[in-house]
């Protein structure tokens, strides 16, 4: 077996892709941000039931209704995993089995931008398959969510790791913001995420995090994408690529084209 070592040329000649987190307290428009990407190669995986200001939208739904069928989906999209052992998910024979479903051996290719709305919801629905695992129950039948939480974290932060090697795509998560005010009326800010250890180690596995928020104008106040993680708001961000302004124009399309260097202004 050759070493994996891959020279300047190939390097710079691969194809890349982002991974964006969007942040964002409800209702500010999160889930309208996939009217800014081409329908035609977008798939919305829409997790929770909100897409009430896309329902004009004429592209690609998924919609997972177990763990199970996230499972599908993320094997679907990033095809096995070379370090999935035998009997879990991501498996040769996991991708197999999902490409034989999907029937269409063409569709996953069309897809080049992936939205997952929301992050905050698919937790919730990984938390309900951990709590039916018989490793979340005691010896005297009882629940164990200590046990249910720590499986939480190992799917979560699994899957999300999984997605993180997939070079075809620019995948987009969609994470719902808590706001938090203390005694002294000082605000602080959270992912909505079930279980500490995938809101802590989520922003390590994307390239991008930026936090959707409103922004004083001359004509009142306008959407931005909030992309400096030393913003004087406090708010979650992160960029990776280093090719992004403070604040940047809440446009998913823009953004992306920026963080790959195709775009200076």
């Amino acid at each position: 077996m050759s070493l994996p070592f891959i020279n300047a040329t190939e390097r710079l000649a691969r194809k890349r892709s982002i991974k964006v987190g969007v942040a964002g307290v409800p209702g500010i428009g999160k889930t309208s941000l996939i009217w800014a990407l081409p329908h035609e190669s977008t798939l919305h995986v829409e997790i929770e039931d909100g897409d009430l200001s896309i329902a004009k939208w004429p592209g690609e739904v998924y919609r997972p209704q177990t763990w199970d069928q996230f499972r599908d989906l993320v094997v679907a999209i990033a095809g096995p995993s070379p370090t999935a052992a035998v009997g879990q998910p991501y498996t040769e024979v996991h991708y197999k089995r999902v490409c034989q479903e999907i029937g269409d051996p063409g569709r996953m290719a069309r897809y080049q931008y992936v939205v997952f709305d929301s992050l905050s919801a698919l937790s919730r629905l990984c938390l309900q398959w951990a709590k039916a695992q018989p490793q979340a129950t005691t010896e005297k039948g009882r629940p164990d969510m200590r046990a249910a939480y720590g499986l939480l974290a190992n799917e979560m932060v699994n899957a999300i790791s999984v997605l993180q090697h997939v070079q075809d795509k620019h995948l987009i998560y969609i994470v719902i913001l808590n706001e938090k005010v203390d005694d002294k009326g000082v605000k602080s800010y959270e992912l909505q995420l079930e279980g500490s250890k995938t809101a802590a180690e989520f922003p390590g596995v994307i390239d991008i995090l930026v936090t959707l928020t409103l922004q004083p104008s001359p004509s009142g106040t306008k959407r931005m994408f909030v992309t400096n993680q030393d913003n004087p708001l406090g708010l979650p961000a992160k960029d990776r690529s280093g090719q992004l302004d403070p604040f940047e124009e809440p446009k998913l399309d823009r953004l992306i084209a920026k963080c790959l260097g195709q775009l200076t202004q």
